[in-house]
């Protein structure tokens, strides 16, 4: 198990500022208006992930946010991790890029709902649980044809998945890595809160189905 103390309070204080400015930077709005396609925050539910880019018609501009949106969780860990050799500093890095991304300060606190980072980050911290919980999304998504639903049962599990052995491929179970995954969990659920009312009345749109 890895030491959980690592680095000065001051230190990690300042891989959490640097963790959060990453996450923060806002790459669905910044293509998209790069790219001429308008302010995603205007289209569709004005949310600036990569679902929504997705509605600009612009496959690619859609596909480049969701890397961007995945990438930066997975940046701002790893860096961190190799520069302080912490498990615990990568965690607070990558748990504040999570953190800026939902709610960016260029934004008035108003970001996504953080499942590409959520998967970004779990890849990053421990690829195993990153692949399981994207198999988790999968199946729930075939299953039940809601994006959102989906995302809310692969991260409520993901906790879970945290505490099986990795050993047999070099990654025991980290309580950095599990505080990290339960962090993320529980503020994808709170973001998806008027997604959880529509699943609740019925009303929220299925996989390959337009709204009315």
């Amino acid at each position: 198990m890895q030491d959980l103390v690592g680095p000065a309070v001051g230190t990690l204080a300042l891989v959490a500022l640097g963790g959060y400015l990453l996450g923060s930077i806002p790459f669905g709005v910044v293509i998209t208006r790069a790219a001429g396609a308008g302010d995603v925050r205007n289209i569709g539910s004005g949310n600036i992930g990569a679902t929504n880019v997705l509605r600009t018609g612009r496959k690619d501009l859609a596909l480049a946010t969701l890397l961007l949106d995945a990438g930066k969780g997975a940046v701002a860990l790893l860096i961190a991790r190799a520069l302080f050799d912490s498990q615990a500093a990568g965690a607070i890095a990558g748990g504040a890029a999570f953190l800026g991304h939902l709610f960016p300060v260029w934004l008035k606190f108003k970001g996504g709902k953080g499942v590409a980072t959520f998967y970004g980050l779990l890849l990053a911290a421990a690829w195993p649980l990153g692949l399981m919980a994207g198999a988790v999304w999968l199946i729930s998504a075939f299953a039940f044809r809601y994006s959102s639903l989906a995302a809310l049962i692969s991260s409520a599990t993901a906790p879970l998945l945290a505490l099986l052995p990795l050993a047999a491929v070099g990654l025991p179970v980290d309580m950095a890595i599990l505080a990290l995954t339960v962090f993320a969990a529980v503020l994808i659920w709170v973001r998806h809160h008027q997604n959880i009312a529509r699943l609740l009345k019925g009303e929220e749109p299925r996989i390959g189905v337009k709204k009315a």
